[in-house]
């Protein structure tokens, strides 16, 4: 395919590499069972489209559908604990695409208190989303209750204050599992979720 940008790059007709491209594409697809077949077939689709082959770039990218990604549906409770529901529907649109199912929000201090203490009675293996900046509780505080209640329970702060702030550092002295800064993204969020099913 390079060859054939390249070529097309310097006013020459790319035809026969963008046909040879899509050709081995094609074979790639067809040996290979993982994802990287549909990897492959997308590539051929692209090529037979670039010379003007519709009906074979159309079944190569048919046969890319076949090869979808299969989600790991995880096992633990996440608690999100933020008073802002547009960071509530980040977290929870996040987690859903990360596998998490069980899924409860809380808005307050107080709410995330009593909701962890009953899921961590009832048995539920909960990971806590914690803003630092709750309406009536302070999440400093929050955090040291529901480590009181489970002294290894994963508490991941979320916060737009530096880590090096001296309430974020004293949250993670306390035994908060991870930290993510806002703004964040969803690689941001999955990097602080492995670290609390590690621990």
């Amino acid at each position: 395919m390079l060859a054939a940008e390249s070529k097309i790059q310097q006013g020459k007709d790319g035809h026969d590499e963008f046909l040879e491209a899509g050709k081995r594409y094609l074979k790639l697809g067809e040996k290979s069972k993982s994802i990287d077949a549909k990897n492959a077939f997308l590539c051929a689709a692209k090529c037979f489209l670039k010379i003007g082959q519709h009906k074979v770039a159309k079944d190569a990218f048919e046969k890319s559908k076949k090869f979808v990604p299969k989600t790991v549906e995880k096992q633990r409770t996440i608690v999100v604990v933020d008073d802002s529901p547009a960071v509530i529907m980040k977290l929870k649109g996040f987690l859903k695409k990360l596998g998490y199912k069980d899924i409860h929000e809380c808005k307050t201090g107080k709410e995330a208190i009593a909701s962890c203490k009953k899921l961590i009675e009832s048995s539920h293996d909960v990971i806590v989303l914690l803003d630092m900046g709750l309406p009536d509780i302070d999440g400093d505080v929050v955090a040291n209750k529901l480590l009181e209640t489970k002294v290894d329970l994963p508490i991941i702060l979320i916060t737009a204050d530096e880590k090096t702030s001296k309430r974020v550092h004293k949250t993670i002295s306390l035994g908060a599992t991870a930290f993510i800064q806002k703004p964040f993204v969803i690689d941001d969020l999955k990097n602080a979720l492995d670290t609390a099913e590690s621990s």
